[in-house]
């Protein structure tokens, strides 16, 4: 999922800033050397399917029901992932043009066969097999297949501005490192989740079990806390990508500032729901009171820095717009690894309670804010103030 949607991400903005200069062949070049990198990645996964997956899940367990259904599980997931990679690599191309009322639909139609063949196949309704994890599996990737199929329709439909031809399908290098110069820094980011929360886990394990628990329980509520917010971002940015090709400061800003205002209100919203609402939100996830003790100070002190993390999101989706992927995964890597997970470690020694360690959080947004409004600050001085007040006729 990382290096599908960050690979989207570098299409989604060069597409955009293509189409913004009015330079509508380059933006189909940029086109169809994107569904190449996409299907040459998703190769790299067929691989990793047949000969990787074993020997990755004996690095984390050796209870052989627990390895028997995560072979069956990772290994169907792996090799069938051509359709996650073109369903997503369809939908930037949509929403590189605005079109991202298409790019949901897309999303819907993937996850309604999802949702209804997962008990069909895991437990063997209406004729069909029982499989178990393997028709979970399954029930994935169909629903992705189901997308990409119908994602290609809308593609290739003639109001489609960007159109996809063979001539648009030779590789070429200068394309492909446009793509990756923002998109591998998104790959980067987008994995760094997973990597922060092995090292936090780790950290919080020397307290109780039930502290990785809370910490679990948050990340997931807090993912969905920040879907409107990345949401709303996706689409500033490729707007803020449109204009940046067409040299219109005016519009660059004005989006960016509404996407900033927008974003700050969200999180406001959002933090204020945590601090008001810990008992409510912990009981979903059938808490036991060691949890709600632990979980209240959680829930009250770790959404502190949700505001600064939405300035922090806004500057990388200009970053991203504007080409400087690099920026948008040093922001990312300082709010999640370089100074999060020192600042947890020295909270935990220091004070010797799990409740020090979640304050790493809000300290951790509150520094990288200073970097994002620092890296902002230049990309502002010499890619934004340098064009013209009024877009070129």
């Amino acid at each position: 999922i990382s290096v599908s949607d960050g690979t989207g991400v570098g299409i989604n903005s060069l597409i955009s800033r293509r189409l913004g200069a009015r330079r509508l062949e380059d933006a189909e070049h940029a086109a169809g050397n994107g569904l190449l990198v996409m299907a040459a990645s998703s190769l790299i996964f067929v691989l990793f399917g047949l000969f990787g997956v074993r020997p990755f899940i004996e690095a984390y367990t050796t209870d052989p029901e627990t390895l028997a259904y995560g072979v069956s599980y990772l290994t169907i997931i792996t090799t069938c992932s051509i359709g996650l990679f073109l369903q997503v690599f369809c939908e930037r191309i949509l929403q590189s043009q605005g079109k991202n009322l298409y790019a949901m639909l897309i999303q819907i139609v993937g996850a309604i066969f999802n949702i209804i063949f997962d008990p069909i196949l895991i437990f063997g309704l209406l004729g069909f097999p029982r499989l178990g994890m393997a028709g979970a599996a399954i029930a994935t990737v169909g629903g992705q297949i189901i997308a990409m199929a119908f994602s290609f329709v809308i593609l290739f439909s003639k109001k489609n501005e960007v159109r996809l031809r063979l001539r648009h399908l030779k590789p070429n290098l200068r394309v492909i490192r446009d793509i990756y110069s923002v998109g591998f820094p998104t790959v980067v980011l987008q994995a760094i989740g997973t990597v922060m929360t092995l090292l936090l886990n780790g950290i919080l394990i020397v307290f109780t079990q039930t502290a990785v628990a809370v910490f679990g329980v948050y990340f997931r509520v807090q993912s969905i806390a920040l879907m409107p917010l990345f949401g709303m971002t996706n689409a500033a940015m490729s707007i803020i990508a449109f204009n940046y090709g067409a040299q219109n400061r005016s519009r660059v800003m004005r989006t960016w500032k509404i996407t900033l205002v927008a974003g700050l209100v969200m999180m406001v919203v959002m933090t204020a729901v945590f601090i008001l609402l810990p008992d409510q939100i912990l009981s979903l996830f059938n808490a036991t009171p060691e949890m709600l003790r632990l979980g209240r100070a959680a829930l009250t002190i770790v959404p502190l820095g949700l505001v600064f993390a939405s300035v922090s999101i806004c500057c990388s989706i200009m970053f991203q717009a504007v080409g400087r992927g690099s920026y948008s995964m040093f922001l990312s890597l300082a709010r999640q690894l370089i100074v999060l997970i020192p600042a947890a470690w020295a909270l935990a020694h220091i004070f010797g309670e799990v409740t020090a360690v979640w304050w790493a959080f809000p300290l951790s947004e509150a520094f990288t804010i200073i970097i994002s409004l620092l890296l902002f600050r230049y990309v502002y001085r010499w890619q934004i103030q340098t064009m013209p007040p009024v877009p070129p006729a």
